[in-house]
């Protein structure tokens, strides 16, 4: 079976933009001079700025969002749940990571891999986000999840909760998590900003922006860090080099084009999976020290190098229709080297271990599309989106695997000679991957008095290829889809809106099932949700209440074949319900505060051995967390600021077997901060009473503990 597209995409492209600008009228067309009189201009409306999914926000609570609709919507009159994540919020609290950004947010989950800077690993509703991560709301794609993204460079993160592939296509059923970059803006500034703290960390970043040109049609912002810094383990850095520049050009008050450019160098090896016998479990020799490296000091290279350029054009015709493109190629180059525990001896001290080399590179082309109609029939008001997108990837993946010698986990004596895996390999992969998806989508906002209904549909056409340059095969799966949404909602005047939705998503699977059951290719996953919940947003406050009850299954999941055990079969069912509480507050006051809820009930409900019935991986059942801080306002201690915050998880298996439950939580940071004039000076401490936990033990040997005490220091300046 072959794929193809019904048209050339740019093509496509060029006739959906021919035929909006053929069908809409005109907005500001200058009329024609009459003989003898004077010119007659073009009208120039000046209005007061509205806020988008992309702008800037003061505070914690981002009045508009895009990621879960696609236009800009106030957050209060969104039917899903969603948490955006401000530049002031992740000031505030010095993340390292996108990862650590989202401590905060009702139904995720993370660190179970405890500090990995390589990868921002993050669950959510109980299902791994790692191949949902979007960037300027396109997707970043990868072998193993896309590389950490650097927060330093984000204007904001949202987080969007429940089945999002109506708009974007193929998403794992939990959500996706969007990060917008930041973009040139009208007022000259610049900030520089210094900061040093654990594990040897130091860093220094800048952002400057503001008009290029006199009348302000050209913008610019460059925004740059470079990094150098250990972790809590031994011989596992996170350095990175970090350049992000971008230029709005506006020819006109309605029409822009602004250009993205994204330049990322990390070296930061990967923390090595310790046993549970002296981690999770006793042994006769004490607990492993939760610095220890398992690996080689001289066999732990990891270089990455990621490229990109993106673009977002913007047009509006008139009133009612507009034009937005959004697009970005991205390319990735991996170097990698590492090593992994295979057995532990006797002794329950000395680790056999086995050697690994991996070589990856890959380009990614996204382009989206949409057409946007604001318009109204009779008493009913419409927002209608229409849209299409377009998503390529080419990817190459070598791995070689090998012997290394054993280390006493005890009493390591590092320093063993290693050899080249590609030269004395026990296993090796080297494959290309295609990727190809086409979605066409529609969506339609309608409001009629207070009541607000959304209901959307797409329909996708996906096609994944793996070819092998080791045995000279080739699986490949053509799969369409269609998903939907409809969400009703109901706004009251004191600021409450309660809604109720149902959702779908689908995720192609790449590989194949036994060749002796006829049919070798894989069907989609597919994911169904039905949530119920409210927003509360009194009337004038810069304050968000949300709760969100919902029911999620997860279909077509690929387990192990009873029969031919080397392959796997579409028997697998995942069902999670639970309950989200989340409040968002920045008072007038100087007081800020975050606080979160969520209880998650989760079931492998099919599957083709004995863990029908047990609950599924890295899904704990209670999550809590609260955040506050406060600035005094005047008087002699002006500009002074405290925070406080705890996090509380409960406990989790590590496996789907059920055999390795790591114990629940508790956590505290705390911050204290001054500023005065452009000067901000902070210190930040995550973890203050440096807890010693085992975040999960996702095997007998891949047990990872917990980010203890990291305290950063940092001064700013801005002007």
């Amino acid at each position: 079976m072959t794929f193809s597209l019904p048209v050339r995409p740019g093509g496509a492209l060029l006739l959906a933009a021919g035929l909006l600008l053929a069908l809409s009228p005109a907005r500001g067309q200058p009329a024609a001079a009459t003989e003898g009189g004077p010119i007659a201009l073009p009208q120039i409306d000046v209005q007061e700025s509205r806020p988008t999914g992309t702008s800037p926000v003061r505070g914690y609570v981002a009045p508009v969002t895009a990621s879960a609709t696609k236009t800009d919507t106030p957050l209060l009159e969104t039917p899903q749940s969603i948490t955006a994540i401000t530049r002031d919020r992740l000031d505030t609290q010095a993340v390292r990571s996108v990862e650590e950004a989202l401590r905060y947010v009702p139904g995720v989950t993370i660190g179970s891999s405890g500090f990995d800077p390589r990868f921002d690993g993050a669950r959510i509703r109980g299902f791994d986000a790692r191949a949902s991560q979007y960037l300027d709301g396109l997707r970043l794609l990868r072998q193993f999840g896309p590389t950490s993204i650097e927060p330093y460079g984000l204007e904001r993160i949202e987080v969007v909760r429940g089945p999002a592939s109506v708009l974007y296509g193929q998403t794992v059923p939990g959500g996706l998590i969007n990060m917008v970059s930041k973009r040139p803006t009208d007022t000259p500034f610049g900030e520089v900003v210094f900061s040093a703290g654990s594990h040897g960390r130091v860093q220094g970043a800048f952002d400057l922006g503001g008009p290029a040109s006199q009348d302000g049609s050209v913008l610019y912002r460059m925004t740059g860090l470079v990094r150098g810094s250990g972790t809590q383990i031994d011989y596992v850095d996170d350095n990175r080099y970090f350049l992000a520049p971008a230029v709005t050009w506006r020819p006109t008050g309605d029409t822009s084009l602004t250009l993205l450019g994204h330049f990322q160098y990390d070296q930061a090896p990967s923390p090595i999976g310790l046993p549970a016998v002296g981690t999770l479990q006793p042994s006769r020799n004490g607990t492993i020290p939760r610095s220890r490296y398992a690996g080689e000091p001289g066999f732990r290279d990891s270089d990455v190098s990621v490229y990109g350029l993106g673009w977002d054009f913007r047009h509006e015709f008139n009133d009612t229709f507009s034009l937005r493109q959004n697009g970005r190629w991205l390319n990735n180059r991996v170097d990698y080297q590492t090593m992994y525990g295979t057995a532990l001896t006797a002794d329950q001290a000395t680790l056999s271990r086995g050697a690994l080399l991996q070589r990856e590179g890959s380009d990614t082309v996204n382009i989206d599309t949409t057409g946007t109609a604001r318009l109204a029939t009779g008493p009913v008001s419409h927002t209608i989106l229409a849209g299409m997108d377009y998503r390529q990837y080419w990817g190459n993946y070598q791995s070689y695997f090998g012997r290394a010698p054993s280390l006493n986990l005890y009493n390591p004596d590092y320093g063993a000679f290693v050899a080249d895996p590609r030269g004395a390999f026990t296993s090796r992969t080297n494959r290309d991957d295609r990727l190809l998806q086409l979605g066409l989508y529609a969506q339609d906002q309608l409001r009629f008095r207070n009541w607000l209904l959304t209901i959307g549909g797409r329909q996708d056409w996906a096609q994944s290829t793996q070819t092998s340059n080791v045995v000279a095969s080739r699986n490949s799966s053509n799969d369409n889809a269609f998903t939907g949404r409809v969400a009703l909602m109901y706004l009251f005047d004191l600021g409450l809106a309660p809604y109720a939705s149902y959702s779908t998503s689908f995720d192609p699977v790449v590989g194949a099932a036994a060749p002796q059951r006829g049919s070798t290719s894989f069907r989609p996953t597919e994911g169904e949700q039905w949530e119920i919940g409210f927003k509360y947003q009194p009337p004038g406050s810069n304050s968000m209440i949300s709760a969100a009850y919902f029911d999620l299954t997860q279909t077509n999941v690929a387990t192990r074949d009873p029969v031919y055990t080397t392959f796997q079969v579409q028997t697998g069912e995942i069902a999670v319900h639970g309950l989200e509480l989340e409040a968002l507050a920045s008072l007038g006051s100087g007081l800020n505060l975050i606080g979160s809820y969520t209880w998650l009930d989760g079931k492998i409900a099919k599957a083709n051995d004995a863990t029908v019935g047990n609950r599924p991986a890295l899904v704990p059942e209670h999550m809590a967390n609260l955040w506050l801080d406060y600035r005094i306002q005047e008087g002699r201690f002006q500009g002074l600021g405290f925070g406080a915050g705890t996090r509380f998880m409960s406990a989790l298996y590590g496996d789907n077997a059920n055999l390795y439950r790591s114990p629940s939580v508790w956590l505290a940071d705390a911050s204290i901060s001054y500023v005065i004039g452009g000067w901000r000076a902070t210190v930040n401490a995550s973890n203050l009473f440096d807890k010693s936990y085992v975040a999960s033990c996702q095997g007998g040997f891949y047990c990872y503990y917990g980010t203890g005490r990291t305290v950063i220091g940092s001064l700013a300046y801005r002007w």
